[in-house]
């Protein structure tokens, strides 16, 4: 049997009528995994589909909404954790595509696998979180950081070290350029003051 079966809905009662529409929702498995990087939706986990089907002049329009559950990898600190996952899309599938169309109506169905599968692999995130706040590993040891000594710990690699002391004396450098010219303003002014020839 065709896997892809799972993602074919039937058309038949609106095809070809305008205005038409129809509501569905199921639940199934899915047969193959979604996306390959730290964030997956794999093999087997349930998919709730909502789905409207409006029947168009020139297709049959889709709007669909999916819910399931997100596997992933912590991008900071390499823990494994599950969350709810949602993702929504609309597509036409048009009666007679052409290379501006990506789907089409095939018969009395039409296949939602290929424009869900879009929309999921775009929306699961590149570099997912366990928690906003996950502090990630300590790079010398390798071992989970908590939040606190991450925020103490701040590691200058030592290629930059120089250049960061250079940027030290130049703030200190500025701060006295800064204090002498305040002096110099003060002292024109008190000159001023005391110089009659000035008023």
């Amino acid at each position: 049997m065709n896997k892809n079966r799972v993602y074919e809905e039937n058309v038949r009662e609106i095809v070809g009528r305008p205005g038409e529409m129809r509501e569905r929702e199921r639940s199934f498995d899915a047969p193959e995994s979604f996306g390959e990087a730290l964030a997956t939706v794999p093999a087997g986990e349930r998919i709730d589909l909502e789905v409207r089907l409006e029947s168009v002049h020139e297709g049959i329009l889709v709007s669909a909404e999916a819910r399931t559950t997100m596997h992933a990898e912590c991008g900071r600190c390499l823990t494994r954790f599950t969350e709810p996952f949602r993702v929504d899309f609309q597509e036409l599938f048009a009666y007679t595509p052409t290379e501006a169309d990506e789907y089409g109506v095939h018969g009395d169905h039409v296949n939602l696998e290929p424009p869900l599968r879009d929309a999921v692999v775009l929306a699961l995130p590149f570099q997912p979180v366990c928690r906003p706040d996950c502090p990630g590993l300590d790079p010398e040891t390798g071992d989970l950081r908590d939040a606190e000594a991450a925020a103490e710990s701040i590691v200058v690699d030592p290629r930059w070290a120089a250049l960061a002391g250079l940027l030290d004396e130049g703030n200190g450098a500025v701060s006295e350029a800064a204090e002498v010219a305040r002096t110099a303003a003060e002292t024109k002014d008190v000159d001023r003051a005391s110089d009659p020839e000035s008023k």
